[in-house]
């Protein structure tokens, strides 16, 4: 499903920047468009993790200053034969964690010290197997390209309000109804669509949270250790103060502190599955 999602998230763009182009009488802003969206592509595969760590305050431990988490990740990466990441810690009583980077060879597993000191070791474990999942699944990646999408379809959309208020717009004649009515489908478009591609991104991610949930349970054989810290750490009240809404996604839990989602409409906008179904899952596998 998450490659169903992915595919259609990339017709939607190009669709979007075709539609826009013929209802400006310009081709030209179709092909801008996806050398735009390719150029942040490429800036954010090289740099994101750089920007996201320095965001969270994250600074980097070594063996010697974090060596039973050292131990726990090495293990972990030996038995999935991934490469061992860089560690960083995130100065913050929030029990949480994440994975960036641009690929396995250049990995980041970032974690809080609120979730080593509140977890368990084999909640740890697990923990740590999720975020290896994400790596070992390109999920950083995918990620970051879904993310740059995201973004491309809502500065697209404000391009073309702005260029139609102000009369961008190409008044030639012709085309008649047919140019009303791609000018017509544009402005809709214009609107709706930024919320379209993020619910689209959601989508996208929660897939991807709940087979990193499963990978990371086959990785340590041991389900209960991860869905016992998916409770601690949704038990916690508080949330991590350097987080922000463009990095939530990443977490393994949201670090955002606020009031669960009801209804079908609410959950729809959350950026994780909702923990109680997580755990359910987890504990499934156990059975």
């Amino acid at each position: 499903m998450t490659w169903v999602y992915l595919t259609g998230f990339l017709i939607f763009v190009i669709g979007i920047g075709w539609i826009f182009s013929q209802a400006l009488g310009n081709s030209m802003i179709l092909y801008g468009a996806v050398i735009f969206a390719v150029a942040m592509n490429l800036v954010s595969y090289w740099w994101s993790d750089k920007i996201v760590l320095t965001i969270s305050n994250a600074h980097e431990v070594s063996r010697e200053s974090a060596r039973e988490i050292y131990n726990l990740v090495e293990n972990l990466c030996i038995t999935a034969g991934l490469p061992i990441p860089k560690i960083y810690i995130i100065p913050d009583p929030a029990p949480n964690a994440f994975a960036t980077g641009r690929d396995p060879e250049h990995a980041v597993v970032a974690l809080t010290s609120g979730i080593i000191e509140r977890l368990e070791k084999r909640e740890l474990e697990g923990v740590i197997a999720h975020e290896l999942s994400h790596i070992g699944n390109r999920d950083i990646l995918l990620g970051t390209v879904v993310t740059v999408l995201v973004g491309f379809v809502a500065l697209l959309s404000d391009w073309f309000l702005r260029w139609s208020l102000f009369g961008g717009r190409d008044n030639r004649e012709g085309g008649g109804q047919l140019r009303i009515l791609f000018v017509i489908v544009a402005l809709i478009l214009a609107i709706l669509a930024p919320i379209a591609a993020t619910l689209m991104q959601l989508a996208i991610s929660r897939k991807r949270e709940f087979l990193a949930d499963a990978d990371g349970a086959l990785l340590t054989r041991f389900p209960e250790g991860l869905a016992s810290a998916l409770e601690k750490i949704s038990a916690y009240d508080g949330s991590v103060e350097n987080a922000t809404k463009a990095t939530a996604h990443m977490y393994i839990a949201s670090p955002l502190k606020g009031r669960r989602a009801q209804g079908f409409l609410a959950k729809l906008f959350l950026t994780h599955p909702p923990i109680e179904e997580r755990i359910k899952k987890l504990r499934g596998l156990a059975v």
